[in-house]
């Protein structure tokens, strides 16, 4: 069986020849620092691992590394960038956004690993008109999206993502606006949260129709971290999170699309919703020692029951960055009796790493290969 049609039958809830095993978007920083400067699908191979190349032109992150090169503009949506330190790393940037209506402005900093907002650029009630009439929407290039599909062929799977800083609405506002201040506002003023929350909806809706529609993606991410329910409780994220990612996942379905919803934080209280949100994954099954809270993998995974595929699940820095082999493969062993026994699941890192061992890796990858069906 080959990598791509091992991880398909996973994500089909169905038991492949053995466990996949894969890791979150491989980063630039590790690829340099440790992988000889290798592109992520030769890293996959050097490691032994089932692909699971991200697709990143166009798709409007602020946090991809040297972002301000992929920024969409408009004549009515002029974006100037102050470079403040150009120093990789400590890049701080400065943008300003003229509108036929006003400006925007928000700041970021950032450094060789990852890049953060040091001030948000809804600043006020009335800053998501500008965003509603004027904030651009990218397409992407579907030739070069097949060009890619092809070079990873059968090593792997391609992912991409719904457009925006973050794939899901309430993810997607919490970039653009401080997320304690967004919650408080779900409290005074939740039909100004709503509004947003349609605006976003309206946008990624119409980048699924343009760009994603007829794109050779075998996985398209939605939601993230913010969704989390170690950010927002239950009933925030019913209200806020659900119906939105809801109509995310019908047009993403009525394009033939598998969707994986991804939540890199706490996720045992909202597994229901999560059902209820109608994807087809969920991903990053963190546990406590990387911020989220699953123990016992055993009780997401009765609740999962053949709803929905997994996509996560091991610590990447206690046990794959620190650990020795006998720990990496124990806990490999432990999450492929937990998630995986009953088919169904792709085992992989929870989230980013940056300093993992290349021998750590290829561990991980050995031990997965031993978890057979």
């Amino acid at each position: 069986m080959t990598s791509k049609e091992r991880m398909m039958r996973a994500l089909c809830r169905e038991k492949p020849d053995r466990l996949p095993v894969t890791i979150h978007q491989w980063q630039q920083y590790h690829l340099d620092t440790y992988m000889n400067g290798m592109d992520p699908l030769s890293a996959f191979k050097a490691a032994g691992m089932d692909a699971s190349i991200q697709y990143f032109e166009a798709m409007g992150q602020f946090w991809v590394p040297n972002a301000e090169n992929y920024i969409v503009q408009t004549r009515q949506w002029k974006e100037e960038i102050k470079v403040v330190n150009s120093d990789p790393r400590n890049k701080i940037l400065h943008h300003t956004i003229t509108t036929p209506k006003g400006q925007l402005t928000y700041k970021t900093g950032g450094n060789l690993t990852t890049t953060w907002i040091t001030e948000y650029l809804i600043k006020k009630h009335d800053d998501i008109d500008l965003i509603e009439k004027y904030m651009p929407v990218a397409r992407l290039d579907k030739k070069k999206i097949a060009a890619e599909y092809d070079a990873v062929g059968d090593a792997g799977i391609l992912r991409g993502f719904v457009w925006g800083d973050q794939a899901g609405c309430w993810q997607h506002a919490c970039c653009l606006m401080d997320a304690q201040n967004l919650i408080l506002e779900t409290i005074d003023n939740p039909d100004w949260v709503h509004r947003l929350m349609r605006i976003l909806l309206d946008k990624k809706l119409r980048f699924i129709e343009e760009s994603l529609a007829g794109a050779k993606f075998d996985l398209i991410e939605t939601g993230g971290g913010a969704g989390s329910d170690t950010l927002i409780s239950p009933d925030l994220h019913r209200e806020f999170c659900l119906p939105y990612a809801r109509e995310i996942h019908r047009a993403l379905h009525e394009h033939g699309f598998i969707s994986t919803y991804h939540t890199c934080g706490g996720m045992m209280n909202i597994l229901n919703l999560i059902i209820e949100n109608e994807t087809d994954a969920s991903e990053t099954l963190a546990p406590v020692g990387v911020g989220g809270n699953i123990t016992e993998p055993e009780k997401l995974r009765e609740v999962y029951s053949q709803k929905v595929a997994m996509i996560g699940g091991m610590d990447q820095f206690n046990v794959l960055t620190f650990g020795t082999k006998e720990q990496i493969e124990a806990e490999v062993q432990r999450l492929f009796e937990g998630f995986g026994k009953d088919g169904g699941y792709i085992l992989s890192a929870s989230d980013h790493f940056f300093e993992t061992p290349v021998e750590n890796l290829i561990a991980f990858a050995e031990a997965a290969k031993q978890c057979l069906y």
